[in-house]
């Protein structure tokens, strides 16, 4: 096929191929486009004689793709990245004037503890656009990128897909957060004497700090797991409790009173850590998203990061 022929194409056909290896179901898809399921099957038959291939075939309660369909995903992604960043070039993103929703994901902490100023700040500048966030993690995000559900993800991320972008907007360190009043630092010893509290998303007792205990023949008793910071000061208040958290946490937990924070034993300080941010590479040049970027990297992120 040459450039000519590429008139009879439709664009929006593309776009439900796309989704539909993502999601690998008619009903999810029409979901993700807001379409009705007629209408993707529609396409899925145009699409099956634009390519001469089934694309698509049913096992369960899932659509496999063919090994055509998968050739076709490899080189169609890239381009239609290309595609919407060259008509994102043209575009010009005006805050105050702007109407416009924007899709977030952000981890618990980064939506406990950092959020509040990049809102505010997002209704002084572009009181016209609407901010939708999702909860996303460490397992989530790549998915969540990849499907279009967000175009920004901020909190730890793993694996990402092929054509993302990340940064770190903040540098940051853990915190021992307590309610007790009993005076003086916690020795390593003590530490590990104490029971525990931890926030784990996927309900886990062990976390990156018992990584640390076990490098030192030592280990704790974690006898709480809770799956948010939200109501952690209400869980810990008149209770011997520790919980490891990260300083921007610790602060705002600790601000309402009932609760203090201190370094952690000496033996589990590991320097700091970075708190990322990615992205969608098809929104790379977007002007609205890179404003809402600066935004983030301003409002959730450090003086030492910028």
């Amino acid at each position: 096929m040459n450039r000519t022929d590429l008139r009879r194409v439709d664009l929006n056909l593309l776009i439900v191929f796309e989704t539909l290896m993502l999601e690998r179901s008619v009903t999810r898809a029409a979901e993700k486009l807001f379409l009705g399921q007629p209408a993707i099957s529609a396409a899925l038959a145009r699409l099956r004689t634009l390519f001469d291939d089934p694309l698509f075939v049913r096992t369960g309660r899932s659509m496999e793709p063919t090994p055509r369909a998968q050739e076709i995903a490899a080189l169609l992604s890239p381009a239609l990245d290309q595609i919407s960043s060259a008509v994102s070039r043209t575009q010009s993103f005006e805050p105050a004037s702007a109407d416009r929703v924007f899709r977030v994901g952000l981890s618990d902490d980064v939506e406990f503890a950092l959020l509040p100023p990049l809102l505010r700040r997002i209704r002084i500048e572009a009181p016209g656009t609407t901010l939708v966030v999702r909860r996303m993690n460490y397992l989530t995000a790549a998915g969540m990128l990849a499907s279009g559900e967000i175009t920004v993800a901020v909190g730890y991320t793993e694996e990402l897909p092929a054509n993302a972008k990340r940064r770190p907007v903040r540098r940051f360190g853990f915190k021992v957060l307590r309610a007790d009043s009993k005076p003086g630092r916690l020795t390593l010893d003590e530490y590990c004497a104490r029971p525990h509290a931890l926030v784990s998303y996927a309900g886990d007792l062990t976390g990156y700090i018992d990584e640390l205990l076990d490098k030192l023949g030592r280990q704790r008793r974690v006898v709480l797991a809770v799956p948010q910071f939200n109501g952690l000061g209400s869980l810990l208040a008149e209770t011997d409790l520790l919980v490891m958290v990260p300083d921007y946490t610790a602060r705002l937990l600790a601000s309402t009173g009932g609760l203090r924070y201190e370094d952690p034993p000496e033996e589990l300080r590991d320097g700091s850590h970075e708190l990322p941010m990615a992205w969608s590479g098809a929104q790379d040049h977007d002007p609205g998203e890179r404003w809402l970027r600066s935004r983030i990297q301003m409002f959730i992120g450090d003086p030492d990061s910028l």
